[in-house]
């Protein structure tokens, strides 16, 4: 007995080392931790139950017969972020490069199956080379194994993918099926073609780095949501994301203790708004005085940085906040901040997360570049996301709301369930100026009458109440009661059923 008992201890350490010391001093030395490294800090002490920590790949082409480490470059198994469970992968680099095998995607897509199954978040730790050269096709299926799993499991489980090294070729679309990708600065990079194969097809000279560097992929492409400096950092990051979230559209996000009164008044508040109005203010500042705690998570904070979204709590319960910024265009809806915003709606609906949205928006923005682009199916993907979410809105808008941009931004005509302004709102088809220039062109060479118009089009227009009156919006609030009033609306609104008409699926503007 005692000599299968060591045999098992020696088959055990031999699986834990993965490629061997040299290997892992190697990975050491790049700044990176080892994949069971990554895993205990992601993890609540002593809970990870690992799978298949003996499985082998089964190629014996190329030599492949005599290398056969004990789990084939990939850790797999479940555990608990602050008591809740979670299943993880956690590429091996020191293994073959951490390069996917099909029994590597195998061990994958079991505990993949496993999540949808139990209901619980995967978590993928990804740092790996690509495909097995070595297995060819095999290796190509175990992707696709994987991306079928992926979209079976998109809305059902919460998909958060870490890039903390390589992330090439076909292995950068299983992450982008995935709700987060967050990337670690300097140490990993996602692309579907290397440098090399860039500067051999197009002759364009790129580092690694500029062609899919974390910098690139949150400040350009939005692929990932966020970037840390490094590998604890982005560990603990996700701790605190999986807090949000709740572990399958079968349940609601956790309740959390708060230390913060729900009647806490912000007097400040009252000042937020600047008298001139083309004068801009940080709407992240109202974000954190209404939040418990001042407690925000930031979703994409380097890109459109003309809107912001993330989580919050009230009440200890996970809302999801989706805000134009005037310090950034003014807060203008354009290609890059309708898409971001969509994407974020759309989760946050499919994961029963209730949506705070505030206003301050004076329009799309308007050019070539962005009509080439595309803003009008882009801007409807907000407008679409909104109208299809049945989960509880409310909305608060501060100042501007102007145009179409009004509209998309969860008014009360998108089945938003309360819909607050700030005396300082101005809620119109257009902004003063150019409305008085086209409704009295004639007069445009009298400056003093067309001013004349323009204050009359201002008392009569710039103001919540025309909205109010029709019953657009369902009250005009003081600025330092906002915490409050939002707070009690979320708690009305927390047996709201709504179901949209049967389909198959929706067929939104892509």
């Amino acid at each position: 007995m005692n000599d299968i008992l060591q045999e098992l201890e020696r088959r055990l350490a031999s699986a834990r080392l993965g490629g061997g010391e040299a290997r892992i001093a190697a990975q050491h030395a790049k700044g990176k931790l080892t994949a069971r490294e990554r895993l205990e800090i992601l993890l609540d002490e002593g809970s990870f139950e690992e799978f298949d920590m003996f499985v082998t790949h089964r190629c014996t082409d190329f030599g492949m017969a005599a290398q056969r480490p004990a789990g084939d470059g990939v850790v797999t198994g479940w555990g608990t972020i602050n008591g809740r469970l979670v299943y993880v992968f956690s590429q091996d680099f020191t293994v073959f490069g951490g390069s996917l095998s099909e029994t590597h995607a195998q061990k994958i897509c079991k505990i993949m199956d496993m999540a949808v199954q139990n209901g619980a978040p995967v978590i993928g730790l990804n740092d790996s080379g690509g495909a097995r050269i070595q297995e060819g096709v095999a290796s190509l299926a175990g992707y696709a194994e994987v991306f079928q799993r992926n979209i079976m499991a998109s809305g059902v489980v919460p998909q958060i993918s870490v890039i903390m090294g390589p992330c090439a070729g076909g292995a950068v679309y299983s992450p982008a099926m995935t709700d987060f990708i967050f990337m670690v600065k300097d140490t990993s990079y996602m692309f579907v073609t290397g440098p090399d194969v860039v500067k051999t097809v197009t002759n364009e000279v790129v580092t690694a780095e500029e062609l899919g560097g974390a910098t690139t992929h949150t400040r350009k492409s939005s692929v990932a949501d966020g970037a840390f400096e490094n590998d604890v950092e982005a560990l603990m990051e996700v701790r605190r994301l999986v807090d949000f979230l709740p572990k399958s559209n079968r349940e609601k996000p956790p309740v959390r203790p708060f230390f913060d009164d729900p009647e806490r008044v912000e007097p400040s508040l009252d000042t937020l708004i600047p008298d001139n109005p083309n004068q801009p203010y940080d709407m992240k500042e109202l974000i954190l005085k209404v939040a418990d705690e001042g407690d925000f998570f930031e979703i994409q904070e380097e890109f459109a940085k003309n809107i912001i979204t993330g989580f919050i709590r009230l009440e200890g319960r996970t809302v999801g906040v989706v805000a134009n910024q005037p310090m950034v265009l003014a807060g203008v809806l354009d290609i890059d901040s309708s898409r971001k915003a969509a994407r974020f709606v759309r989760f946050c609906d499919a994961f029963e997360i209730p949506i705070l949205t505030f206003v301050d928006v004076p329009g799309f923005l308007p050019g070539t570049a962005q009509e080439y682009g595309g803003v009008i199916k882009h801007g409807a993907k907000l407008l679409f996301a909104y109208g299809e979410a049945t989960v509880p809105k409310v909305t608060v808008i501060t100042r501007k709301a102007y145009g179409g941009a009004y509209d998309v931004m969860s008014s009360k005509h998108l089945r938003g369930d309360i819909n607050y302004a700030w005396p300082t709102a101005e809620i119109a088809v257009m902004g003063a100026k150019g409305a008085v220039e086209i409704l009295y062109r004639s007069e445009l060479g009298d400056p003093e009458k067309i001013a004349a118009r323009t204050k009359e089009y201002e008392e009569r227009f710039a103001n919540p109440f025309v909205a109010a009156e029709r019953g657009f919006i369902d009250d005009v609030i003081m600025p330092h009661s906002t915490r409050r009033r939002v707070c009690r609306a979320f708690a009305s609104l927390r047996e709201k059923k709504l179901t949209n008409p049967w389909k198959k699926h929706d067929n939104i503007p892509l």
